[in-house]
């Protein structure tokens, strides 16, 4: 029998999705009902003002806990996590967070007799000898990163969870994100949000991987749609747990840059390939997402054109405010 989702935690609530998540789940449950947390970093005064939030460190247990008992926690969204490029920078602190993390929150799960856990994934999974077009749900997990390490580990970890104890876990490898109202966060993919910004800000971007770099993508929206979409589907119906395939769109930045120019004519771009092209190019171009389609009726709505189009609204509103950097 699918158990209610009452009470809801989200960790990493002041990340790029953490925090377009938590409003959104607040509209949805209710503010009250939906606690936000983070470790460190000041929370936005839309996060604050909606509903209840606290300072934990996912890497206590104890500090998890003290949340989970104080509202009587029957469900998480974990969403706290080091990403790629910053956890090639410190690879013990991304272990460290990411794994520890989430084995905390998996036992807080069991001792809380939660409803539900949502543990998101990545397409950092991936690396060498992945096929690179259309990847399909099952396929060799040999990732290149710390980050797609932890997330590897978090996948078998979470579905030994389901297995062994019969914990309600589910997980979305999430390809790269495109956000209009949080910055990118360390991320590989952050090009394909930082060239947003920078053509209302500037006019110009430097991309720092090559223009024919191909990435699978994904607009907020359908993002947030999705995270919620699987948390409510039938247990029952689930023959993937942890480790969903998740595909919206997938372009290179030369097409990217081209949809932009579509709508601002004069905007450059011009390359200078870091450390984070070789990331980029151990991961897939496209994903097969047939899993989620048909085990919960997964269907983006977004493309290009349309996110696009409505970024650069967005943006360039916010620019107006002075918004489009914030303190």
């Amino acid at each position: 029998m699918k158990k209610e989702m009452k009470k809801i935690l989200v960790t990493g609530s002041v990340g790029q999705i953490g925090s377009e998540l938590t409003l959104a789940l607040r509209e949805k449950y209710g503010a009250e009902n939906v606690i936000a947390t983070g470790r460190k970093t000041k929370p936005s005064k839309a996060l604050l003002e909606s509903g209840p939030f606290h300072f934990i460190d996912v890497t206590s247990i104890a500090s998890v806990e003290e949340i989970v008992k104080k509202y009587n926690i029957d469900t998480v969204y974990h969403m706290a996590a080091i990403l790629s490029a910053v956890g090639e920078g410190n690879p013990q602190l991304c272990w460290n967070v990411n794994m520890n993390g989430t084995i905390n929150v998996l036992e807080l799960g069991l001792k809380y007799e939660m409803a539900r856990v949502i543990i998101p994934s990545s397409i950092a999974v991936w690396g060498k000898g992945v096929p690179l077009e259309n990847t399909p749900q099952e396929t060799v997990l040999k990732p290149s990163t710390m980050y797609g390490v932890t997330k590897v580990a978090a996948e078998i970890l979470c579905d030994y969870y389901v297995a062994r104890f019969g914990l309600d876990i589910r997980g979305l490898r999430y390809p790269g994100i495109i956000s209009s109202e949080t910055l990118p966060g360390g991320g590989t993919t952050d090009y394909a949000v930082a060239i947003y910004y920078e053509a209302v800000a500037k006019k110009h971007y430097t991309c720092f991987v090559r223009e024919n770099t191909v990435l699978p993508m994904m607009y907020m929206p359908d993002c947030i749609k999705s995270t919620i979409d699987l948390a409510e589907a039938d247990f029952n119906k689930l023959m993937h747990h942890s480790d969903f395939n998740i595909a919206s769109m997938s372009f290179s930045v030369k097409e990217l840059a081209d949809a932009i120019n579509k709508y601002m004519p004069d905007f450059k771009v011009d390359y200078a390939p870091d450390h984070r092209q070789k990331i980029a190019d151990s991961w897939p171009n496209s994903i097969d997402d047939s899993c989620a389609k048909e085990e919960w009726g997964w269907q983006p709505s977004w493309n290009l054109d349309s996110v696009t189009k409505d970024m650069l609204e967005k943006l360039t509103e916010r620019h107006k405010k002075g918004e489009l950097y914030p303190e």
